[in-house]
């Protein structure tokens, strides 16, 4: 075979990497490698030197690791022999993908299995030539897109289907729906897939999950779609899947009409379903049927309604055996507890947070339960200890004073004196 003088490549886009056919090279052979190409001399199964782009001569300038290997000497025409391989570099975004054969997934829904096809794109990038080519080019002559897609089959097969099973059951929707998740899903898929790619010198620039279908004529699907026809067609009617199957039943039994017990059968659902129906319509009305009224009781710690019959409350479980009434503390007539006034003299309900008892206004103690109320500052409004402290322990102001004519104590805030009348 004899030396080339001229060593190139101007193949077509869709490959990635492409061996040189001629291994017989000389020390004024031209190498040139295009923008977005590189040049890798393999020797022996290794890897020796590197050249980017541009027009190289191969002497010991441009391999120094391969003319010291084979010992070449400098100057005059030195044949010798190694492989060149041209990796490309370009990005290559419309690599296809797809389910040779339907998935089978378990629709999170309907709880059947549905089988499913998914197809779309993804880019790529050779980042490490090195890389690439030991681990995934080998000694074949050529590794082209398609190439790439056989090779990654079952990597990208396996995270579309756990992917689309995940995002059904987080997303709790049907398979019917998926197509509406495509962008998240898309990202998620490129997120799993790129590290094991760097892995081999390849970057992931983007991942697309074009659509993801069922096929038509599958008899699960036939029955689902069937199935949601007449669902549709039930909720535009305004009906239900037992009222739709009893109007079937009576369908069936006027056009056949049989004898004895079939037609009293036929006359007892009749019945049955136009009391339904009846009873549907008048609650869609806000018309209920007459019934015997539920009384109802409060609880006197929350206030959660209740029926009479209950002995603790649903919502904070205090005893409801306690009287529901209690006496106003001004005129003494009995209010029930969920009143806000006195229905005689108007006087305000203010209730004992122990038993519920109407208290005085300003009262210190209940009269009822002996419940005790902290006094409260007559400056910042904080309660005041049980001693006779003369300054508030939360604001420093003076809670008595003295009333400048008759030195009387006094409490903080009086207009007039108690004793004489002074204003304060």
């Amino acid at each position: 075979m004899a030396i080339v003088d001229v060593v190139k490549y101007d193949g077509p886009t869709r490959v990635l990497a492409w061996k040189f056919p001629n291994s017989e090279l000389s020390t004024w052979t031209k190498l040139i490698v295009n923008e977005s190409q590189e040049a890798i001399f393999f020797k022996g199964g290794r890897v020796y030197d590197v050249l980017g782009p541009g027009t190289h001569t191969l002497d010991t300038n441009n391999i120094p690791l391969l003319t010291e290997l084979l010992k070449i000497p400098f100057g005059g025409q030195s044949p010798f022999k190694a492989e060149v391989w041209f990796v490309n570099k370009a990005h290559s975004l419309d690599i296809k993908w797809g389910t040779p054969s339907p998935i089978q997934i378990q629709d999170p829904t309907y709880k059947i299995l549905i089988p499913v096809r998914s197809y779309g794109q993804f880019g790529v990038t050779v980042d490490n030539s090195q890389k690439f080519m030991v681990k995934l080019v080998g000694v074949t002559q050529v590794f082209d897109q398609d190439s790439m897609t056989k090779y990654f089959r079952g990597l990208y097969l396996t995270q579309v289907k756990d992917s689309i099973a995940s995002y059904l059951v987080r997303k709790k929707i049907s398979v019917m729906e998926i197509n509406a998740y495509l962008n998240e899903l898309s990202d998620h898929m490129k997120g799993v897939l790129k590290p094991t790619l760097e892995d081999y010198g390849i970057t992931l620039l983007n991942f697309y999950v074009n659509d993801i279908s069922v096929p038509e004529d599958d008899p699960t699907i036939v029955k689902l779609k069937d199935a949601l026809a007449k669902k549709a067609e039930m909720d535009i009617m305004g009906v239900d899947y037992r009222q739709k199957r009893t109007f079937d039943v009576l369908e069936g039994a006027f056009k056949n009409p049989g004898q004895g017990a079939a037609t009293g059968a036929m006359n007892l659902a009749l019945g049955l379903e136009t009391g339904r129906a009846l009873a549907g319509q008048m609650g869609h009305l806000g018309l209920n049927a007459p019934s015997s009224p539920v009384k109802t009781v409060s609880c006197p710690k929350c206030g959660a309604k209740a029926t009479e019959n209950q002995k603790f409350c649903q919502d904070c479980g205090s005893p409801l055996g306690v009287r529901m009434e209690v006496r106003c503390d001004k005129c003494g007539t009995v209010m029930s507890r969920d009143a806000k006034f006195c229905p005689n003299c108007g006087d305000p309900y203010n209730p004992c947070p122990s038993c519920g008892a109407d208290l005085p206004e300003g009262g210190l103690k209940c009269p009822v339960c002996g419940l005790e109320f902290p006094t409260p500052c007559p400056l910042c409004g904080k309660p005041l200890p049980a001693n006779n402290a003369k300054f508030c322990p939360s604001c420093g102001g003076a809670i008595v004073s003295k009333c400048p004519k008759c030195q009387t104590e006094i409490p903080a805030g009086t207009k007039f004196c108690p004793s004489c009348g002074q204003k304060i």
